[in-house]
């Protein structure tokens, strides 16, 4: 039997606006809304509805607005009758499918993605960080690539999204050399991408440790559906393994190629997006493809996608 898998957006699939439509149609997604800024003690709507994008932007708004926006959507796809057989998040998304899968109470979960944004801006001083996307290069040439840039300066890989898209992490001197390099490797494009801080990199172990002993207050619970992590690319065996695994997401590579290709494998033939954007569509169709799978999916961050998708489903 076909399986479903819930999938959720992390950092930088914001904008302004995100949620307001769904929020106006469905009171489940507005007392999410209001749920949220109880927690973190701010206009959550303001800030996602109307807010600037200046705000949006900064680390430790973007991460508790995202996750709010995801699980707003969530709800309101719930309600309506639809659930999963498993779930999976990018990196902050990550977060979101644990609060799906009742391991971590939503609350909670917006104060920790506050802190953590936060804990991850503060861990490299603004301007020494940065990442970079490398396109059409296979993991080896860019495993290599990063191997010979690390005798000059730290890098990392950062995520693994799909077949010919790897992202990188780590001191713009040494990100700014990997760029320039990535062609002789024979990359179709590299670019260094407008974030505020080398994420997933080992210059973000001291955040980690910061996190740590945040996620150690909260009270965490053995899932309820089945989550599968970025650090392992397996399926998280219970609340036991949850503050290790968060801890460490913070400064290694994001598998999500590698947990897409298990969840395909396992019999999981439809994805739906839920949160802003539609990037994670795109990585899955190409991963697919990239294995010689069907599947399909879709994405849904406002009432017509809404509607879209229940059509589908029905």
């Amino acid at each position: 039997m076909s399986k479903t898998a819930f999938v959720f957006p992390g950092q930088g699939a914001q904008y302004v606006g995100m949620g307001k439509e769904i929020s106006d149609h469905f009171s489940v997604a507005r007392h999410t809304y209001e749920e949220a800024s109880d927690a973190v003690n701010m206009d959550m709507q303001k800030l996602c509805f109307y807010g600037s994008g200046e705000e949006l932007i900064k680390t430790e708004n973007t991460q508790p607005a995202i996750l709010t926006t995801s699980v707003a959507i969530m709800k309101v796809i719930e309600s309506e009758g639809l659930d999963c057989d498993m779930t999976a998040g990018l990196s902050l998304g990550e977060y979101t499918s644990l609060v799906k899968s009742k391991v971590i109470n939503f609350s909670d979960a917006v104060k920790t993605v506050k802190n953590r944004g936060k804990y991850m801006q503060e861990a490299v001083p603004q301007g020494k960080g940065t990442m970079a996307a490398i396109l059409g290069l296979d993991r080896e040439k860019v495993e290599n690539l990063v191997s010979e840039i690390n005798l000059c300066g730290i890098v990392d890989i950062a995520n693994y999204n799909s077949p010919g898209q790897i992202v990188i992490s780590g001191e713009v001197e040494a990100i700014n050399l990997a760029v320039a390099q990535a062609k002789e490797f024979g990359a179709k494009k590299a670019v260094v991408l407008p974030v505020s801080a080398p994420f997933h990199s080992r210059l973000l172990i001291p955040a980690g440790k910061k996190l740590r002993e945040d996620l150690m207050k909260c009270s965490l619970s053995d899932p309820k559906t089945v989550v599968i992590t970025n650090v392992r690319a397996s399926a998280l065996k219970g609340k036991t393994e949850v503050i290790e695994s968060l801890v460490e997401q913070v400064s290694s590579s994001v598998l999500w190629q590698d947990s897409i290709e298990l969840m395909i494998n396992d019999g999981t033939s439809t994805f739906i997006e839920i949160g802003p954007g539609k990037a994670l569509s795109s990585f899955i169709k190409r991963i697919a493809r990239n294995i010689n799978k069907e599947v399909k999916t879709c994405n849904v961050d406002d009432v017509s996608s809404l509607k879209e998708l229940m059509k589908k489903i029905n």
